[in-house]
């Protein structure tokens, strides 16, 4: 009979673990495992192994290890059963107003532990999503509980923060992931979950991502439970991004073909695919800068382009924009740009 219980409590948790997304399945544990940022990291660990650990303001665009290097930080200070009385972590883009500093933060760290020596660790994660008081409140309770207790701050935009708190923590800058550190790990994944990858779609996976450890992670499981096989084409078709086949398309109807007839083929090639006019702009901008243009023929179209991409900040208040409008600007713009190379020639 107990042998029986034991495995039905045994299958859940196998089977919680099985459900998991990649992301958080293949989250590191330790600091070892972690890929990227050993200056940051051998810093930290320095910082751990002579007990003089700072408050730290982890910053950096999304999916760079902010999150994993602190937790895993955690685990090494904290047994498991301490866990949970030692680690208070919260996310500050559900709870960022003032009230959450004057009572969850400020309760933690104002209380000591009497069996457990050491200080206790405070993670705020998106920190910059806090409000400018709530932010203003929680300096007070840095400055005054820094005998007891350690606060860690983790953010994608540094100017979102206040001086005062910045001045507080020692900073770190958590850059994007090159390919050679991603490429590893995805294939590591790849192997554990038995995933079929071309080569082509392990390089779509990597330039889609752009650095971004999660988002590759993310799309790499979306894709293979789409489509079964991760290549080029279903890795772009299932993150709706344009192919560099229908880029090429686009560009030779803008420059080769009359205005009516551009704008007729681009409009059906959107609709058809759920393409996003703001997805095309970005792989075109890459294409412009590529391309040997005159100078002054780049400029003008970079510039073009830009006001074409301004477009849905200068009008949303007032007026509303359309996607048809944009479309239309490109079209002109690559056309007399077609009509200056001419001249030019």
């Amino acid at each position: 009979m107990e042998v029986s219980e034991l495995k039905q409590q045994q299958q859940p948790a196998t089977a919680k673990i099985r459900n998991l997304p990649w992301v958080e399945k293949y989250r590191p544990q330790t600091l070892n495992d972690l890929i990227s940022h050993q200056d940051i990291l051998s810093t930290i660990q320095k910082f751990i192994s002579e007990d003089r650990l700072p408050h730290l303001l982890l910053y950096g665009p999304p999916g760079t290890g902010k999150t994993s290097t602190i937790l895993a930080c955690a685990k090494q200070l904290y047994k498991d059963k301490e866990f949970g009385s030692m680690v208070l972590e919260l996310n500050a883009s559900d709870d960022r107003g003032i009230d959450i500093v004057r009572g969850p933060i400020l309760s933690f760290a104002s209380t000591r532990t009497i069996f457990k020596k050491g200080f206790k660790l405070v993670i705020l994660d998106e920190a910059d999503a806090m409000t400018q008081d709530a932010q203003n409140a929680l300096r007070r309770v840095i400055e005054k509980f820094t005998e007891n207790t350690r606060f860690c701050l983790i953010c994608n935009y540094l100017s979102k923060i206040i001086p005062a708190l910045q001045s507080r923590c020692t900073r770190f800058r958590f850059g994007p992931l090159t390919p050679e550190l991603m490429v590893p790990r995805l294939e590591h994944v790849i192997n554990e979950e038995k995933v079929d990858v071309s080569e082509d779609g392990m390089k779509a996976l990597v330039t889609l991502s752009s650095g971004d450890m999660r988002r590759a992670l993310n799309i790499l499981q979306s894709t293979n439970m789409a489509f079964g096989k991760v290549t080029e084409e279903t890795v772009y078709t299932c993150t709706g991004h344009p192919l560099k086949s229908d880029i090429a398309n686009i560009l030779d109807w803008m420059l080769n073909q009359d205005f009516t007839t551009a704008y007729r083929n681009i409009m059906e090639l959107k609709t058809l695919k759920g393409l996003a006019l703001h997805d095309i702009l970005t792989e075109i901008h890459l294409f412009v800068h590529r391309v040997d243009f005159p100078s002054s023929v780049r400029i003008h179209l970079l510039t073009k382009m830009a006001d074409i991409d301004l477009l849905p900040f200068r009008y949303r208040l007032s007026v509303g924009t359309s996607e048809k409008i944009q479309l239309s600007s490109l079209i002109a713009a690559f056309q007399v740009t077609r009509d200056l190379i001419v001249a030019e020639a």
